[in-house]
């Protein structure tokens, strides 16, 4: 809300699917090639080329709509939509429009009082990419690399459900990590495979839907979020000068943070839709549907009320391991290797590793062979063969492979004291003349309680057992009779 307006937003997200090849060629579907090098007859739009459907890209589909809440249409049919693209050879690109292979979706996000907003999902569509125009390469041409010609595409196109910009990150968030764990998309925004067309209109509260404009290709959440604050000013600044807002197709400049009219927006009919007359309809059955269902994976939401409801797991600590589908692999595999307590892991993994994985820039996955060494050592630590203290400065050394917990230990000189006659000793001397603040104690001051126990570890040199020292030191505090024990122990060593 600004002045009385609020924004209204619809998606369209185009996901590219992880295939070995393309929507309809052999070429390889692959990100970083040298330009021009994945591409075959059919992708430069020779003539007599007749495009193959890929069923992989038939199957992906099927898992979204699983993921998604859709209705998996049996009949689809493929389009051609005709307008003029500077790198897509063939003059037009093949898509799907009035017969989608999904319809009628939803997906439900987060909002900041902790309840849901189920965003529905009008439709996705299959439909092939376009090449990539290159125009800082030289002053006066342009050039054309077609590697990207033919990537399978599934749009995902929202109602117009989001009303700010925080509500769309966050479904572009929920959306990007459904696709990932379902092994649709790779989800990396920098190189494109995830990607959104903003659609942001601006009206008083309750009143018509004022007139869109759409900001294309935003490929990071920052930068999404700009776009949205910058555009719904700008529209708000238009209609209050009494103007009208012109529905244009907009590009978003990421250095002066704008956005900026690129063309006038078409509406459907400009595209002379029609069925390509080189593909036949989709027409799946039961059988081919059901049977990708067995092979769906457990979705985010499903894994972290797992998380919650059997692993006693903090719902915010779960949110973190949840948050990329290699967090969880790593997380499960420690889980099933050990009899430690998954909170404990799951402790360790969002702070000890995860700040572990930041410093050294690495992959979690690379820590995968490391999960046997990473429970043995949280196992030292319950066991109170060594200090909580004594693991952090072990772990990384675990971490890159430097050696077994137990022979770090020994090595490093780091287990703990736990034998109950020599803390007795330790804590009776650290006890000497400390007659005030044991009365403090004895007063109910709980915080002389930790000076005392860090008096003791100081004296082990951080090797106490501070679980230990901390009972021993309750028992001797103890009154008995109207006298402390501490004060009978303190008499003999001065004796002494």
């Amino acid at each position: 809300m600004s002045n009385n307006w609020e924004m209204v937003i619809g998606l369209e997200v185009h996901a590219q699917l992880k295939t070995t090849s393309k929507l309809f060629s052999s070429s390889p579907n692959l990100f970083g090639s040298e330009p021009n090098e994945n591409v075959n007859f059919i992708d430069s739009g020779m003539p007599g080329m007749l495009p193959v459907l890929n069923w992989a890209c038939i199957e992906k589909a099927i898992k979204t709509g699983f993921a998604l809440n859709f209705t998996i249409n049996k009949h689809s049919v493929f389009e051609r939509k005709n307008y003029f693209y500077p790198d897509l050879p063939q003059g037009y690109q093949i898509s799907q429009f009035e017969f989608p292979i999904l319809s009628e979706g939803y997906l439900d996000i987060d909002q900041p009082d902790g309840s849901t907003k189920k965003i529905r999902i009008e439709r996705a569509h299959l439909e092939q990419d376009a090449g990539k125009s290159i125009h800082d390469i030289d002053p006066k041409f342009s050039f054309i690399d077609l590697n990207r010609v033919g990537t399978p595409l599934l749009e995902i196109v929202s109602y117009p459900d989001l009303s700010s910009a925080e509500d769309v990150v966050n479904y572009m968030s929920s959306l990007r990590q459904t696709l990932m764990y379902i092994d649709v998309c790779d989800g990396n925004m920098q190189e494109g495979s995830l990607r959104a067309d903003v659609n942001l209109s601006v009206r008083k509260p309750g009143g018509e839907l004022g007139t869109r404009c759409e900001i294309k290709n935003l490929n990071s959440f920052k930068f999404i979020r700009q776009a949205i604050e910058f555009e719904f000013q700008r529209q708000i600044e238009v209609l209050e000068a009494g103007e009208s807002v012109e529905q244009n197709t907009m590009l978003f400049d990421t250095n002066t943070g704008e956005t900026r009219p690129m063309r006038s927006k078409e509406f459907s009919h400009d595209y002379r839709y029609f069925p390509d007359p080189d593909l036949l309809p989709v027409n799946l059955t039961d059988e081919q549907i059901n049977q990708i269902k067995p092979s769906m994976e457990e979705l985010p939401h499903e894994k972290m009320n797992r998380y919650i409801n059997e692993y006693k797991i903090d719902k915010d600590i779960s949110k973190i391991i949840i948050a990329e589908k290699e967090n969880t692999v790593l997380f499960e595999q420690m889980i099933n290797e050990s009899d430690v307590a998954p909170k404990n892991i799951a402790s360790c993994l969002v702070g000890d590793i995860f700040a572990f994985i930041k410093e050294k820039n690495t992959e979690v996955l690379s820590l995968l062979e490391f999960t046997k060494d990473i429970t043995d050592l949280l196992k030292l630590i319950s066991e109170d063969v060594i200090s909580n203290k004594a693991g952090k400065e072990i772990l990384p050394q675990v971490l890159e492979g430097k050696g077994k917990p137990n022979e770090l230990v020994k090595k490093m000189g780091l287990e703990q004291v736990s034998d109950t006659s020599e803390l007795e000793k330790i804590i009776d001397e650290a006890l000497v003349g400390e007659e005030e603040n044991i009365a403090k104690f004895q007063g109910g001051s709980d915080r002389v309680l930790g000076y005392f126990v860090g008096k003791c570890l100081k004296s082990t040199k951080g090797k106490g057992n501070p679980k230990l020292i901390n009972k021993i030191l309750l028992e001797k505090l103890k009154i008995i009779n109207g006298k402390s024990l501490i004060f009978e122990n303190c008499d003999k060593i001065n004796d002494k």
